[in-house]
C-alpha cells in the first residue's frame, strides 16, 4: 500500500514528459480572441493598397507586393497583441493574422506574420492566396479549429471579431515539434 502513494506522490509532483502541443495552442488562441481587436484589424491594410491587391498588369506582376502598405498605428498595435499573445506558448510559437480580401472573400492574405515565420499555411511569398477549408470553418462558424497539415507543426485557428461580433479575421497560433530557429527564415 506504501507504494501506491509513493507512486501517485511521486506522478503527482512531475509534470508529464509529453507536451499537448494542440492543447496548448487552444489556450492562447482562446485569448487570441478575447485580446484581438477586429475593428482595428479592418483598419491595418490602407485602402490604396487594398486596392492593387486586385490589380492585375501583365507588365508588372509585382505591382501589387509593391504597393502593399499598412496604416502604421493599428498594425504596431496588433503586431504587439499577437507578440504578448506568443509569449503565452510553452514553447516558441507564433501567431499571425490572417484576412479575406474584401474584393475578393474566398481568397485570404497573412497581414501580420511573426519572428519565427511559421505557419501551415502560408507560402513563401505569397500574398494572396485561396482560402484553406480550416478557415472559412473559422469564419463561418466562429469556432476555433485544429490544424495538423504539416508534419510536426500544429496549429489552433481563433476567430478575430469585430465590435458587432462578427467574424472579420483569423488567428492563427502555431508551433512545430522540432525547433529549427532559421528553417524558415532563409
Amino acid at each position: 500500500m506504501r507504494w501506491v502513494w509513493f507512486i501517485m506522490f511521486f506522478a503527482s509532483n512531475f509534470p508529464a514528459t509529453a507536451a499537448d502541443p494542440p492543447g496548448d495552442l487552444d489556450h492562447v488562441a482562446q485569448a487570441a480572441t478575447a485580446m484581438l481587436d477586429g475593428d482595428l484589424c479592418q483598419k491595418i491594410q490602407t485602402p490604396r493598397s487594398a486596392r492593387y491587391m486586385t490589380l492585375k498588369d501583365p507588365r508588372d506582376p509585382w505591382r501589387a507586393g509593391d504597393n502593399y502598405d499598412v496604416n502604421d498605428a493599428p498594425f504596431t498595435q496588433t503586431k504587439k497583441t499577437l507578440i504578448r499573445l506568443s509569449h503565452l506558448c510553452p514553447g516558441s510559437c507564433d501567431v499571425n493574422l490572417w484576412m479575406p480580401l474584401p474584393a475578393k472573400p474566398q481568397r485570404v492574405q497573412i497581414v501580420i506574420r511573426n519572428v519565427h515565420e511559421l505557419s501551415q499555411f502560408w507560402n513563401w511569398g505569397d500574398l494572396d492566396q485561396d482560402m484553406p477549408p480550416e478557415m472559412k470553418r473559422v469564419l463561418d462558424s466562429g469556432e476555433r479549429v485544429k490544424v495538423s497539415r504539416r508534419r510536426g507543426m500544429f496549429s489552433v485557428l481563433a476567430p478575430v471579431k469585430n465590435s458587432l461580433g462578427d467574424v472579420v479575421a483569423v488567428a492563427e497560433v502555431v508551433t512545430q515539434q522540432n525547433e529549427d530557429p532559421r528553417e524558415n527564415v532563409k
